[in-house]
């Protein structure tokens, strides 16, 4: 591996990291786009080694923090984790074996697009 794609993987990871504890979001919205645009790896491969980054369990460092401060619901958190796992299975299972890496990228900019429009035009309860 070369300095160079080593320094990215640093500097995406520290990105991915503080935008994951600071505002929840991380993964999909930076790491996986970082990935493939950043360091050429195809939309499969950049969706792939983001969940194998993500098998180590750490968002359990900055859950602690919003624990602590009595912002986590643990009831919704485990419900959310069980049916999780099963659509990340079948998430997956659908794009390795049905859907191109075009169509794939595609679709992913599509999601965050919606996304922001709607944080965007959300009204705001706070």
């Amino acid at each position: 591996m070369e300095i160079n794609t080593i320094v990215w993987l640093l500097i995406i990871g520290l990105l991915g990291g503080i935008l994951s504890g600071f505002m929840g979001v991380g993964g999909g919205i930076i790491i996986v786009p970082m990935l493939a645009l950043v360091l050429g790896m195809s939309q499969h491969e950049a969706q792939g080694t983001y969940l194998g980054m993500m098998i180590a369990p750490l968002a359990a460092f900055s859950a602690y923090n919003y624990w602590k401060a009595g912002h986590l619901n643990w009831k919704y958190a485990l419900i959310l984790m069980a049916t999780f796992a099963i659509g990340s299975f079948l998430g997956s299972y659908i794009a390795n074996y049905y859907i191109s890496g075009k169509t794939l990228r595609k679709l992913f900019g599509i999601v965050m697009l919606l996304t922001s429009l709607k944080i965007c035009l959300a009204n705001s309860h706070e």
